[in-house]
């Protein structure tokens, strides 16, 4: 039975697992810097298997929640609404500048800098994931890191794409806003660790 369930821990360590791909540019640029000035990009991107726009999500998980008791999709929305200043953005911030802190590398990412460079995190697409006690699916978020220069952000120095970054935490989440927060965290953790081993080569 330990058997079994190794096994399984494997395969699903295999199936959500995050894929980081440089697209274009190197990471020289940033040895020699100790702040990046960091934008988040949530404007544009789609959500769950089917591509639905963040409207389309809104407005469906509204009418789902409002079947279960009415009101409870206004209640959902506003959290939904805040979770990315409150949630999604710190948990990058906050998890990316540990790792570096920890691997004793001064560079820090914070919001509002008058830095060189920038670093922009687009939003691709987003799957909540599900909970439901014994069973659960953690959430995967994709994104577009693009580090460009802050007086000319078409001039881009590096380009990342990290697709599918899981998120999920050791016992039970049912809310998904935190579900997706841990997404971004480990979607940070992974950049600031290809920071580490590429830049301070």
């Amino acid at each position: 039975m330990k058997r079994l369930i190794f096994a399984l821990f494997l395969i699903s360590g295999v199936a959500f697992a995050q894929d980081m791909k440089v697209v274009q540019g190197n990471f020289d640029f940033l040895k020699d810097q100790k702040e990046i000035n960091t934008q988040f990009d949530y404007s544009n991107f789609t959500m769950m298997k089917e591509n639905k726009s963040e409207a389309q999500y809104i407005e469906e998980h509204k009418a789902d929640l409002d079947k279960k008791a009415k009101g409870n999709g206004n209640l959902w929305e506003k959290r939904w609404v805040v979770s990315k200043d409150q949630i999604w953005t710190p948990k990058f911030l906050e998890i990316g500048n540990i790792v570096l802190s920890k691997a004793k590398k001064d560079l820090n990412f914070q919001e509002g800098l008058n830095t060189p460079y920038t670093l922009i995190v687009q939003t691709v697409w987003i799957y909540p994931g599900w909970d439901a006690g014994i069973m659960k699916q953690p959430a995967k978020v994709t994104t577009n890191l693009k580090f460009v220069e802050t007086a000319n952000k078409s001039n881009v120095l590096l380009e990342i794409t990290s697709e599918e970054s899981p998120g999920d935490q050791w016992g039970s989440n049912f809310s998904n806003e935190s579900r997706i927060g841990e997404g971004y965290a480990k979607t940070a953790k992974s950049l600031s660790k290809m920071i580490i081993k590429k830049a301070y080569k």
